[in-house]
């Protein structure tokens, strides 16, 4: 009987204890989301003072202007602070774009070259985007390097940092979280009215395009773009689509000459 008794008062106690817990929130306790914040700043902040270190990064305010006229209606219609996105353009042949933490968005010319209209690089953008509000780029990086090795790159630790620029600029995100931003950008483009269609292309052109095969970054390391393409065009399938042209041929046209020339 008193084995009994003292079974059934652990067993209150444990049940006690466990409520307990249950009413703290560890998250506020511990200021877990603060640390996360935190360190998701430092990291993007020292990220980029090493990029700016190290590329050759674009200031001409009118090329600035006109990618930011782009990427306006996308952020509008989808309920996004433009101002919250911290848009980079870094002179390089690579057709590449990618997403930093603290909301940076790095973009190579070789990708705004390569792309033959407005709606084929606002796919691309668009998917990074979908990166940064899914939280994708620290699950990547805590997945891929460790959040305890990321708690260091506030010190400044060199070779994380650049152990973090590749894995960011090279390499994609798991596969589920690769589709889930394409089909993000889709609704982002057809919420803004931007047909889809040429982003679909514009991936699935890359991918077997030889010439441009050494340049194609954001290609090559995206697996799979043929079958991507094919489902982001499922996506759009018997669905009403709007084609609105934010720049106009001459302004477009203009872009990429000045992205060209510089």
């Amino acid at each position: 009987m008193k084995i009994l008794s003292r079974g059934i008062a652990i067993l209150i106690a444990f049940f006690g204890i466990w409520l307990l817990l249950a009413q703290v929130d560890f998250v506020t306790f511990f200021k877990i989301k603060e640390i996360k914040s935190g360190t998701e700043s430092s990291i993007g902040n020292l990220i980029w003072k090493q990029l700016k270190r190290t590329e050759d990064i674009i200031y001409n305010d009118s090329i600035v202007a006109a990618l930011d006229s782009l990427l306006l209606p996308l952020c509008e219609e989808n309920f996004i602070e433009r101002d919250s996105l911290k848009v980079h353009i870094i002179d390089k042949d690579e057709i590449n774009a990618f997403a930093m933490p603290d909301n940076h968005l790095v973009v190579y010319t070789g990708l705004i070259e390569a792309s033959k209209n407005e709606q084929a690089l606002l796919g691309v953008l668009g998917h990074e985007i979908a990166h940064l509000e899914g939280n994708h780029v620290m699950k990547k990086l805590s997945k891929e390097i460790g959040f305890s090795v990321l708690l260091s790159i506030t010190g400044a630790n060199a070779s994380v940092i650049k152990e973090v620029i590749s894995s960011l600029s090279s390499s994609a995100y798991d596969r589920s979280l690769e589709q889930e931003a394409d089909l993000k950008s889709v609704e982002y483009m057809m919420n803004a009215s931007i047909d889809p269609r040429p982003f679909a292309d514009f991936m699935y052109e890359l991918s077997i395009d030889n010439e441009l095969h050494k340049y194609t970054y954001w290609i090559s390391t995206h697996p799979e773009s043929e079958a991507r393409a094919k489902y982001i065009l499922n996506k759009i399938k018997g669905k009403k689509i709007k084609s609105t042209q934010i720049l106009s041929d001459k302004s477009w046209a203009r872009f990429k000459k000045q992205i060209e020339d510089n």
